[in-house]
């Protein structure tokens, strides 16, 4: 990478781990910081915990297909200012309500997909994935990072504090996108950004409806872990600037269990390793339903749940990748996304609403026969070869596309071939046996 790509990948990574840490800083400390609001009860913990995956869900794809139009920098910018109005709002909040008004403003502020367009445009197609892993690395640091923070800060300044801090970190990110992000040309986004004019085909696809709702899934059961998590913890005498003692060896425990699944899956994303995950987590979820539990039972358990999460949510975006056709990629990864988002929010839901109504031995159990209609949804995932996408440009109109494509389909390494005439956009997908040099000689001719 260039010095330019460098300070495009710190900056925008930078503006990542700011703003999800404030996002995640939330979720380990709510269900007990609550408590102490009027209106307390384990439904409006779940709302307030998961709130911001409806908004989230629903505006991911239109504030994506919006940069398009309105540019990069002045619709992150927008995203922010809406997450900071949020967090300041649940700051400032004196009920549940008034604090879940505030979660779902936060959620309002949806720009991960302008975030990673971005990112594209600002770097060169050979130096694009080293830029977007640098980013994908800062989420995952990230929600480590606030998992452990957010109870120390909570004991230190109260709930309203953790939002409050999370207000500020969302108002530093705008000089850095403003000022330190460089401008990029705004280049054609169909494997970087949600088309509308593909999404009713994406939705319906036999393979990405299974890791659509395979995301949600696994993003319902993180948000019902949160809801339920600092209680149970509370049962051992453990109050809540503490709880970080039990988060700090339990992740490091699963990025063990995380690394020694990534050496034996060699690379690839076999059935079985994904199978592994959804046992671990519904393992886990399992044992935190039984209602006599040690404090080693529940850490045995919160481990396994971390060890089978963090290997489904890294492993799940590779697939989408795979299995998205050419130049639709951005479309794949905006339903993902908006499934993701809304699996946050239904887990709140259903977390809140089983504990207020019967028990939370009950919630957990929910999670875990949930793992029974995934393993059915996950078994029909197909195996794929990982795959590399490549956007060029070339000169031509509708007249001459099926023959050019027909052409690109004959380079060695080319999988896939979509064209856009409209913008003179070539997307590919190809393996290690790409020849660029003649897939450029075809698009010269």
């Amino acid at each position: 990478m260039n010095a330019l790509e460098l300070r495009a990948a710190l900056a925008l990574a930078s503006v990542y781990v700011l703003r999800m840490m404030g996002l995640f800083m939330v979720m380990p400390v709510l269900a007990v910081a609550a408590m102490d609001y009027p209106d307390y009860s384990p439904l409006l913990v779940g709302l307030a915990v998961g709130g911001y995956g409806l908004t989230q869900a629903a505006l991911q794809i239109p504030m994506g297909m919006m940069s398009d139009k309105w540019g990069r920098k002045p619709v992150i910018l927008l995203g922010l200012a809406v997450f900071a109005l949020g967090s300041f709002v649940a700051a400032n909040a004196d009920s549940m309500v008034i604090m879940i008004v505030g979660r779902i403003l936060q959620g309002a502020g949806a720009i991960a997909g302008a975030i990673m367009a971005l990112a594209t445009d600002v770097s060169r197609e050979s130096q694009r994935a080293k830029v977007l892993a640098i980013i994908g690395i800062a989420i995952g640091f990230s929600f480590y990072l606030a998992v452990i923070l957010g109870p120390l800060i909570a004991n230190s300044y109260g709930l309203a504090g953790v939002f409050g801090i999370t207000g500020i970190l969302a108002i530093l990110c705008m000089p850095l996108v403003k000022w330190v992000v460089p401008n990029g040309v705004q280049l054609s986004s169909g494997d970087t950004l949600p088309q509308k004019d593909q999404l009713k085909r994406l939705v319906f696809s036999s393979q990405l409806w299974r890791l659509n709702i395979s995301v949600m899934i696994l993003h319902m059961m993180i948000t019902l872990l949160f809801v339920q998590l600092p209680v149970t913890l509370l049962n051992f005498d453990m109050t809540l600037d503490s709880h970080w003692t039990v988060y700090l060896p339990v992740l490091g425990a699963s990025i063990v269990g995380l690394i020694i699944m990534m050496g034996a899956a060699r690379g690839r994303t076999p059935k079985s390793l994904l199978v592994t995950g959804v046992v671990l987590m519904g393992g886990a979820f399992l044992a935190l339903s039984l209602e006599d539990h040690s404090w080693w039972w529940v850490t045995a358990a919160v481990v396994l749940f971390f060890t089978g999460f963090n290997y489904l949510e890294a492993n799940f975006p590779a697939l989408v990748s795979s299995i998205a056709p050419a130049g639709q990629k951005g479309t794949a990864m905006g339903l993902y996304a908006s499934f993701q988002f809304f699996g946050a929010f239904l887990g709140g839901v259903i977390s809140g609403f089983v504990t207020d109504i019967w028990s939370q031995e009950l919630a957990y159990g929910i999670g875990a026969a949930s793992t029974l209609l995934w393993l059915f949804i996950i078994l029909g995932v197909k195996e794929v070869s990982r795959v590399k996408r490549v956007m060029m440009n070339g000169d031509f109109d509708s007249s001459n596309v099926s023959s050019i494509e027909a052409e690109l389909l004959l380079v060695p390494g080319v999988l896939e071939v979509t064209l856009n005439s409209q913008n003179n956009a070539v997307y590919l997908k190809v393996d290690r046996d790409f020849d660029a040099v003649k897939a450029r000689d075809v698009l010269s001719a």
